[in-house]
Formats: C-alpha cells, structure tokens, sequence
C-alpha cells in the first residue's frame, strides 16, 4: 500500500527561510577548513544544521508570491550574512595581528599555500587562521552562534528583518574593536622587533663588518617566535575578552 507523505507549503517556505539564514551565516563562520570541503558536504551541513533547527522554525500564515518569496530569501540571507560576520571578527583580529608580526619579523618571505583561499600567504598568517579556528570553538562561539540563530528564529519574522540602531551599533563597535584587539596582540612583539633592529643599526656602527643581513633574519624570527610563546596566554585572555564581545553583539543581532 502506498504511503502519501503530505508536506504543507507553510513548512516549506518555513524551511526555504531558515536554509537561507544559515548558508548566509555558513559563508563567513570561521569554520577550520569549510571552505576548502567538497561542495556536496557544505550543502549537507547546511541542510543539517536547518532541520536541527526545527523547532524554531517560523510560522507562516501567508501565501508568498514569486517575488516575495525571493525578497524573503534574500533579506533572510542578509540576516546569516550578519551573524556570520559577527563571528568573525574574531578570527580576523588574530589574522591581523599574525600578519603585521609576520610582516615585521621576516615570516612573510617564507610562504606556502594558504588552505583557507588555496592562495600563497605567509606562514605565520596560516597557522594564525588555523589556531583562530580552533579558538572559535575553544571559546564556545560555536554554541553563541546556535543560540543567537535560535533566538532570531523567534524574534526575527521571515522577510521582517531590519537592522536596528542597536544592531547597527553592535555591529560597528565589534568591527571596530577588531582592529584595537589586532593592535593590542602585536604590539608587544612589534616593540621589541624594533629594539632588535635598532641594536642592530648599532652593532653595524661599532663593527661595519658585521653582515647584519644575515644576522637580522633570523634573529629576528627567533624573538618574534619566543615572544609570541611567552605571550601566549595573554594572547588567549585578550581574545577571550573579544569574544564575550561577539557573543553580545550576536544576542543584539538576534534581538535579545
């Protein structure tokens, strides 16, 4: 006897909505290697991580017209787009930093191929991406995100979303912060890089026979490298206090 499974149109435009919200989300959450997946994979996570969210699901009680189903899908994609840059912006602060010390210290002579974007990238800025990944979820982000799409499912009717001067704002300090983070997580190994290179403009003074060139390279990659493990901890307290940060700013974003 055949079994007729009857799936009513509201649970699909219910469903299309949420889909667009999370690949919208998926294009920017520093997820360690997403990118670089199979196709077919990140489609599965997508289509996953809807039907998890099932009982969240918005109503609908409306019939959408062909263009306004396409507008909902947008502004739904728009939202995912928020929340993922939110998230973000942590990854991006640590980047920032690895690329001006990479710069400074002499790392960005040596590259290799970037797994993020299959592009050539300095060494330091690899293993900065990669280490940012991993403290996307170390720091329980992965968690925040979820609950923020959560909560935005219920507050966020499908195609009524518009950003609010709190979400505007949010949005605007936690981008901003991002450079000060950046800054904050360099700065000390910039320091003593220039003190390296001015006691070496010294020693060149004293002993013009000195081949500086040689002796900088490495010398310098050796204090960036020392400094950056004694500095380690420090480096996950200042990014854990950034991510408390994101982690208000995506509850603004979801309207609670």
């Amino acid at each position: 006897m055949p079994v007729k499974l009857n799936f009513p149109l509201s649970s699909l435009l219910a469903f299309l909505a949420v889909l667009a919200r999370v690949s919208g989300a998926l294009a920017f959450v520093p997820l360690p290697g997403f990118r670089q997946g199979p196709q077919t994979a990140r489609v599965v996570l997508a289509l996953a991580a809807t039907v998890l969210l099932y009982p969240s699901w918005p109503r609908v009680t409306e019939e959408w017209t062909p263009w306004r189903l396409i507008s909902v899908l947008v502004l739904e994609a728009a939202v995912g787009i928020g929340f993922g840059l939110m998230a973000s912006f942590l990854a991006e602060a640590f980047q920032l930093a690895a690329q001006a010390i990479g710069l400074q210290a002499g790392y960005a002579y040596a590259s290799m191929v970037d797994p993020q974007t299959q592009a050539d990238s300095g060494i330091l800025l690899i293993v900065a991406q990669l280490s940012a990944g991993l403290l996307f979820f170390a720091l329980g982000l992965d968690r925040e995100v979820i609950r923020a799409f959560a909560r935005s499912l219920e507050t966020i009717p499908p195609g009524a979303w518009f950003p609010s001067g709190a979400a505007w704002e949010a949005l605007v300090r936690t981008s901003a912060a991002m450079f000060t983070v950046g800054v904050r997580l360099a700065l000390p190994v910039l320091a003593l890089l220039a003190l390296t290179d001015l006691a070496l403009a010294l020693l060149g003074r004293v002993n013009a026979q000195l081949q500086l060139l040689t002796l900088s390279f490495p010398l310098k990659m050796l204090a960036a490298l020392v400094v950056m493990a004694a500095l380690a901890p420090v480096f996950v307290r200042v990014l854990g206090s950034y991510g408390r940060q994101v982690s208000t700013g995506l509850r603004v974003l979801a309207g609670g």
